[in-house]
């Protein structure tokens, strides 16, 4: 790629950057002139108590509310397959 090509790039970069910056410190400017900037409020999660069965955990979001239920004694498959494939290299190993 020669010089002149690079430099030429460099500017319209330059150019491309300048006019994002500008729009973005003139729509600020726009809107705190205007008074439609505000602080808005930020909100907290509220606080979920506990519940006391501990097999149902609850998630609560603003827009769904997800329960998963976990079985007494679950085993997770991996280690149900991890578990399954030392038995081959050790067996017997796990009584």
């Amino acid at each position: 790629m020669p010089v002149n090509d690079v430099w030429k790039w460099y500017k319209r970069m330059a150019i491309v950057y300048a006019t994002g910056v500008w729009t973005m410190v003139g729509t600020y400017a726009v809107y705190k002139y205007t008074g439609r900037l505000e602080d808005i409020p930020v909100e907290r999660e509220k606080a979920v108590p506990l519940p006391e069965d501990k097999t149902r955990l609850f998630f609560f979001t603003e827009h769904s509310k997800v329960v998963v239920v976990c079985q007494k004694d679950f085993v997770p498959y991996t280690t149900r397959i991890y578990n399954f494939i030392s038995s081959f290299n050790n067996p017997g190993g796990d009584e």
